[in-house]
């Protein structure tokens, strides 16, 4: 089991780095996206209501995202198998990173208790940063509320 998150990267601090497996085969890593912006998402599980609008709206942006210079990642910790059906179901043109050992999401700082219906479990914070193309984080969203936020995002782009 992995052990509750660090308090993670705020803006002016290095993005922590990671090489993660990739939907549709190979991998990503921070390094290879030096010069990039990246947009770095992390959700809690593929195919959940709040997890799919997000990363519809992350897919109805993307062109918008590609044009001011950004890549989008999503990660959670479903496995590449999951995240392939995922971006299938639902024509996603993100990427979406599989952190199954949750190493990233620890980085991060969105490994966190959660709680429901009286019951306290570990669990991803949903939670995205914006990352400029010398790795450095230059805003961080805490327990993001999907509506809005895509478009929030995307302003954040564009005044980098």
């Amino acid at each position: 089991m992995a052990k509750a998150a660090t308090q993670g990267p705020a803006a002016g601090d290095k993005a922590p780095a990671f090489d993660l497996p990739a939907d549709g085969g190979g991998s990503v890593s921070l390094e290879s996206l030096r010069g990039r912006k990246v947009v770095l998402y992390f959700y809690p599980r593929d195919d959940t209501s709040g997890c799919t609008k997000e990363a519809i709206g992350f897919t109805e942006a993307a062109g918008a995202f590609d044009a001011a210079g950004a890549v989008v990642l999503g990660v959670s910790k479903d496995t590449v198998a999951k995240h392939d059906k995922f971006v299938a179901k639902h024509g996603l043109k993100v990427r979406l990173l599989s952190d199954a050992e949750g190493n990233t999401c620890e980085d991060y700082g969105v490994w966190v208790e959660k709680s429901m219906y009286g019951k306290t479990y570990m669990g991803i914070e949903r939670a995205t940063f914006l990352i400029d193309g010398e790795g450095t984080v230059r805003q961080a969203w805490r327990k993001v509320k999907v509506p809005g936020h895509v478009e929030a995002v995307l302003e954040a782009v564009k005044s980098l």
